[in-house]
């Protein structure tokens, strides 16, 4: 779960993010933010990429591998998938209770 959020965040974000705005973001301390890039990072899914910011500092901009793209695309698929048997299960609920097959609790 930590791995989605964090690509997700990441690749929804319209700048370069620091740890400290990610973890803002992610509702994360800046210390479990920096696990779970490390984590990522170590699976190939992202990488760290040194840049230089406006006022001369050095920082480190997070971007999608190929593989972290395509792992994002997955686990994007898998989530409509869930979301579209549970609108379905739900559905058929509620044809049940208007046909008055299932008791209201």
């Amino acid at each position: 779960m930590n791995t989605e959020l964090l690509l997700q965040t990441l690749q929804q974000a319209p700048e370069a993010p620091n740890q400290t705005t990610l973890a803002s973001r992610l509702g994360f301390s800046v210390g479990k933010t920096n696990y779970v890039l490390k984590a990522v990072i170590d699976k190939g899914l992202l990488k760290a990429e040194r840049f230089v910011t406006s006022d001369n500092k050095l920082a480190y901009r997070y971007v999608l591998t190929p593989n972290g793209v395509q792992e994002r695309i997955r686990l994007t698929e898998k989530y409509i998938a869930l979301k579209k048997q549970e609108y379905e299960q739900l559905t058929a609920e509620l044809e049940q209770l208007r046909r008055g097959s299932i008791a209201c609790p």
